[in-house]
């Protein structure tokens, strides 16, 4: 098996796990659990975008990286500074560690399921071209 898929569904299991280990021992992180899980797929599809801007900035001018780099600080940094000071440090000392696990947990998996998606409509696309 490919290290992508044990990666990518070690991930999902793990994950999984921890949700389902909430709602068996009834406990009240389950709620967290899910937006957590869901703030790690939107980070990683924040970051495969980012990446792909960055890639086609390639030839463009210094003023044009500048504010593309100037609106991306704009507004990440503000939303991490609350993110970070409203939501982690207010939430139980008991449920930061699972919470930043299955964040980790939902980047990865996006970032792989999403890496083979990609990859797998490139390799039709030169299929087609052939």
């Amino acid at each position: 098996m490919n290290k992508k898929y044990i990666f990518m569904f070690g991930s999902l299991i793990i994950a999984i796990g921890l949700i389902l280990a909430a709602v068996i021992t009834n406990d009240d992180i389950v709620s967290y659990l899910m937006i957590f899980f869901c703030v790690g797929l939107g980070l990683a599809l924040l970051r495969l975008l980012v990446n792909s801007a960055i890639k086609k900035m390639k030839g463009k001018s210094i003023w044009t990286k500048l504010l593309f780099f100037t609106v991306l600080l704009g507004f990440g940094l503000p939303f991490q500074n609350w993110f970070r000071k409203d939501v982690i440090f207010a939430m139980d000392s008991d449920y930061i560690l699972r919470c930043i696990v299955i964040t980790v947990m939902g980047v990865i998996f996006m970032t792989f399921l999403f890496g083979m998606l990609f990859s797998k409509k490139r390799q039709t696309q030169v299929e087609i071209v052939e």
